[in-house]
Formats: structure tokens, C-alpha cells, sequence
């Protein structure tokens, strides 16, 4: 599940809503991966099974994160 770069989350957000959602991720560690997204233009933010992904996913997306399209697989 990717997760994009936009111009209106701030980096704050981004990091405190990656840390609430996926699981094992911390404020700091979404701090490194929000640094990450902004430098790169995206970031891979969780790989496994596709029923939580769908779950992570929608949770990212209604908080205003810009998110990859959803693959199958």
C-alpha cells in the first residue's frame, strides 16, 4: 500500500496518522517514512494481506492521506 506525496498534509499529520493506523508504526517512524514520502513522491506504508490492506487503506484515505490505487495480489 503506497501512500503519496501532496501539498496539504503536513508532515505532522502524515506521521501521527500512520502511527494510529498501521500497526507497529510509531510517531517517529512516520516521521521518517513522511520525510520519505516528500523526497521520493510515495512510500510503501504496509505489505500483507489484502483484507487489512483494504482496511489501512480506507482508514489513510478518509484522513486526507493521497493514496496509491489499492492493487490485487
Amino acid at each position: 500500500m503506497i501512500v503519496r506525496n501532496d501539498s496539504h498534509n503536513t508532515f505532522d499529520h502524515v506521521a501521527r496518522t500512520l502511527a494510529r493506523v498501521i500497526p507497529g508504526v510509531t510517531v517517529a517512524r512516520g516521521h521518517e517514512i513522511a520525510n520519505l514520502i516528500h523526497t521520493s513522491g510515495r512510500a510503501l506504508v504496509y505489505s500483507g494481506h489484502h483484507e487489512p490492506a483494504e482496511h489501512y487503506w480506507e482508514q489513510l484515505s478518509s484522513a486526507g492521506l493521497t493514496m496509491a490505487p489499492l492493487e490485487k495480489g
